[in-house]
């Protein structure tokens, strides 16, 4: 008699299996989740099309009503990420979704500037801890290996908003152009885009689970493969320089951390608020063409931006990965400002800087693991986040302020591409031992 024995796969093997799984089981829902929490954050840059002349608004007026969404956003952001830890993910971002999702759609009610200011910082308050909080909840299923990876996945919804997004809101701008209801198209643009995200949100409380123990859709071997995987990457991580809050208050690395991530923002949220303006201002009137026109940059940029991610995982280097995105998006914006009447060139030039700009956006938190203890985690992320930010207000406010003082967005795509150049020198002076994992 032979006796058999049944062989198991490699632990590798089992592992690359169950981090599929787990993928396939987080990513898809809430990549959709933060899809339309970017479109709502950003489809002001459409609604403007329409919306300041109806309410007699100047260019600065907008650029600060689109800004000030990230005061609100930046005081709330580390009270909300310290809640998460408390009350659970699954709870607190469905809770976000919810309000933001309601704040949102309730834009299409603004009759004056001052109501569209107060809305909009409202507005970020209630979405302040979300995007810290996906992170966060994220690297918590997944090894610092595998985090650009997975980070890009859910961020790629970022540019996807774009290529989804500004096609939906010119349609929307076009077909309700005669006023239905009572509302004009800016109005429906709002509301159309803002209740999905209270569905989701719904949703979240159904869909997700709190922890891998909570993840009744693995099997108890691989909730403890998994739990095992992540327990031995946290033992096998360089010492890090911060593993308390008040550590973190004291860190000069952290705050060079915020400033990179600002650098990175700015050109981020320039695009995002001014790209259907700039793309008019080229010579393209209609609201459905300046749709589909938008779309080329953000869909070059979810492309770039998997291609980066999977390429820093693979070779386990973050500094140069991160700074030839930044070095991108100066170029792009440079050459937009140099040829902002020469359509084909502008759009170019808009195109190689979102893509530049937006891949950076994945590849930067995998650097923040080598200067975050796991105490440090949530108030850390929130920090940095809430820092990088600023930008979100420094931005669309400086185009706005820019363009009403010379009738140009050039100057400020200048200024915003040596902002940029300041990122790749940040990034540059990292050590390539503490974020090279």
């Amino acid at each position: 008699m032979h006796s058999s024995a049944v062989i198991s796969p490699p632990v590798d093997d089992r592992l690359d299996t169950v981090f599929r799984k787990v993928t396939i089981g987080l990513v898809p829902y809430i990549f959709v989740c933060y899809l339309f929490n970017y479109l709502d954050r950003v489809n002001v840059g459409f609604a403007k099309l329409e919306m300041l002349d109806s309410l007699h608004m100047s260019e600065t007026a907008y650029g600060l009503g689109a800004g000030i969404f990230f005061l609100g956003y930046i005081a709330c952001g580390v009270p909300s990420n310290l809640m998460l830890q408390k009350v659970g993910a699954r709870r607190w971002l469905a809770l976000i979704m919810i309000v933001w999702g309601l704040l949102s759609a309730s834009l299409m009610f603004v009759r004056n500037p001052a109501t569209f200011y107060a809305l909009r910082l409202a507005t970020g308050a209630a979405e302040s801890g979300f995007f810290p909080g996906l992170v966060l909840y994220l690297t918590s299923w997944f090894p610092a290996r595998r985090h650009g990876r997975v980070l890009t996945l859910f961020m790629s919804a970022i540019p996807l908003s774009g290529v989804f997004g500004g096609p939906f809101s010119g349609w929307i701008l076009t077909h309700f152009a005669a006023g239905q209801g009572g509302y004009a198209a800016w109005q429906w643009l709002f509301l159309l885009q803002g209740l999905p995200t209270v569905l989701l949100g719904i949703g979240m409380l159904l869909l997700l689970s709190d922890t891998i123990g909570g993840a009744s859709w693995l099997t108890p071997d691989e909730r403890a493969l998994l739990q095992d995987a992540l327990d031995q990457d946290r033992l096998n991580r360089p010492a890090q320089l911060s593993d308390t809050f008040g550590g973190v208050l004291r860190n000069p690395a952290i705050w060079l951390l915020g400033l990179l991530y600002f650098c990175t923002q700015a050109s981020v949220y320039a695009i995002n608020f001014w790209l259907p303006t700039i793309i008019k201002a080229s010579g393209y009137r209609d609201p459905g063409t300046i749709g589909w026109l938008s779309a080329i940059p953000y869909l070059t940029a979810a492309i770039f931006m998997i291609l980066m991610g999977r390429s820093a995982d693979r070779r386990r280097e973050r500094r140069w990965h991160m700074a030839v995105p930044l070095l991108m998006a100066a170029a792009g914006l440079a050459v937009a400002a140099r040829f902002p009447a020469n359509a084909p060139v502008a759009l170019a030039g808009l195109t190689v800087a979102t893509a530049g700009a937006l891949a950076g956006l994945p590849l930067f938190w995998p650097l923040c693991g080598g200067y975050l203890g796991p105490a440090a985690a949530a108030g850390g992320l929130a920090l940095i986040n809430s820092t990088g930010q600023m930008a979100g207000f420094v931005s669309p406010y400086l185009v706005g302020w820019i363009k009403d003082a010379t009738h140009s967005t050039d100057d400020a795509l200048y200024v915003l591409a040596a902002v940029a150049l300041l990122g790749v020198a940040l990034v540059l002076r990292m050590p390539a031992t503490r974020v090279n994992r």
